[in-house]
């Protein structure tokens, strides 16, 4: 029997793909699950996997050639031989947790060279890799689609089956009811042992989203042309895009966190204890550059020129910029200004390792109002980040360093201390947002970081 394979829907609003590279070529096996093609869209970049064992028949489009949703792309011979009438399967619809293209940003916010690195995400921008796709939760993978909650990755089902958890009976919280890894785990009975093919261990310490592993050496690239990739075609489109849609500057504040930084230092073992992740300078940026966009609601809007009309947001969605090996993302936080800052803590940290792992979904990569980046992670002080289109704002936080100060001391007077500066620069849309306006915006975030009043929220 012949099965078709088909172009998936890889997002809600995605009506098309572009078949990248065949990982199969026509007369050669194929097992049920291994990546079969490499299909890109505007949102995601992912491998499609084969639905079913047997031998690729034939190949119904080319590479670099965009076809729409449920377009054939091939049909297998689960015989061994090309030939008979193909049933129509979709090998997937989309990714569990896919990775969406880059929104916007210029720069990396990973663990600065010097002292204690500031943030736990690094910085913006660009787009995807490949992860790695659902397929039918049918073993053959020929089985009829009841909607995209009977669609797993392998993953997820290898997880199911080494904790007992029937898929049928669990209902997905993924996009489109797509059951994901966290559904199995909660429903995971709570008196089944761990799995007995694998020894007993502490549970696993989350490693600091901040600190990036060793880059690759890049050094094979020296006197090399080749073609630039489609996720770099994307951030120059979207880079250039962006600074010719608006009119960007930057503005540049310091900001003395001497205090802010002497409790962290005090809070950060009790904190990692208690929440399991560990106390970066980012989330103390994050909780008030969130109380400033409350306080100044220009800074948190977007314009549309087209439709003469500037739309002003309820809710602070916040993106965190995140550096990734494969690119620059921007996950975003919905309702940022909702959450104390143990729960900035846990989401950026839960955004950050999944952005890295290809496994957040294109809702978590869209949607944001107002995006940080963390340009202080390389030991950098400041630069001029891009807006992250369509906002009219970004917030970069430099990389924390202690410098001699003169402040003004009570009862001594004028004298020199070691403090702890940061320096704090805000790129904005001009047409929309005033000089006047950043400043006072940046005044805000610098006050708030400068009091360093966070003792409530760390439960102190």
């Amino acid at each position: 029997m012949s099965v078709s394979v088909t172009m998936p829907r890889l997002g809600e609003s995605v009506s098309e793909g572009t078949v990248t590279r065949w990982l199969k070529k026509e007369g050669e096996r194929v097992e049920a699950d291994e990546p079969l093609l490499e299909v890109s869209t505007d949102k995601v970049d992912t491998e499609i996997p084969s639905p079913t064992a047997g031998i690729v028949s034939a190949i119904r489009v080319a590479e670099d050639e965009t076809v729409e949703v449920g377009a054939e792309l091939a049909t297998i011979d689960e015989g061994g031989s090309a030939g008979g009438t193909p049933t129509p399967v979709v090998a997937e619809q989309m990714a569990e947790e896919p990775v969406a293209e880059q929104t916007g940003q210029t720069e990396p916010a990973e663990p600065p060279a010097a002292a204690e690195p500031p943030a736990d995400a690094p910085a913006a921008e660009s787009p995807a890799a490949l992860v790695e796709p659902a397929i039918p939760a049918s073993p053959s993978g020929a089985g009829q689609r009841d909607g995209d909650a009977a669609y797993v990755t392998p993953l997820v089902r290898k997880l199911a089956a080494e904790r007992g958890v029937d898929l049928g009976s669990i209902s997905g919280t993924g996009v489109g009811g797509r059951i994901r890894k966290q559904d199995v785990l909660e429903a995971t009975p709570a008196d089944r042992p761990a799995p007995t093919d694998r020894p007993a261990q502490p549970p696993p310490q989350r490693q600091p989203s901040a600190v990036p592993a060793p880059a690759a050496s890049a050094a094979h690239l020296r006197g090399r042309t080749e073609k630039l990739s489609r996720l770099r075609t994307v951030i120059a489109k979207r880079m250039t895009e962006s600074l010719q849609v608006s009119a960007q500057l930057t503005t540049v504040t310091e900001a003395d966190i001497t205090i802010l930084a002497r409790l962290r230092e005090r809070a950060k073992a009790e904190f990692e204890q208690r929440e399991g992740v560990r106390l970066s300078f980012l989330p103390f940026f994050a909780a008030a550059a969130c109380d400033a966009l409350r306080a100044h609601p220009m800074v948190n809007s977007s314009i549309d020129i087209a439709e003469g009309t500037v739309t002003y947001h309820d809710a602070v969605h916040l993106g965190i910029a995140v550096d990734t090996d494969r690119g620059l993302l921007v996950p975003v936080i919905q309702d940022a200004g909702d959450l104390n800052l143990s729960g900035l803590a846990r989401k950026i940290a839960d955004l950050a390792e999944r952005t890295r792992n290809s496994a957040v979904s294109p809702d978590e990569l869209g949607g944001g109002t107002f995006t940080l980046t963390n340009t202080g992670s390389r030991g950098v002080l400041f630069d001029t980040p891009i807006i992250n289109q369509p906002q009219v704002g970004i917030l970069g936080t430099g990389s924390v360093v202690k410098r001699p100060v003169i402040i003004d001391d009570p009862e001594l007077g004028e004298v020199t201390a070691v403090r702890s500066i940061v320096y704090l620069a805000l790129t904005y849309d001009h047409r929309i947002v005033d000089g006047a306006d950043a400043a006072r915006f940046l005044t805000t975030v610098r006050r708030r970081l400068e009091e360093g009043a966070f003792e409530s929220q760390l439960g102190w």
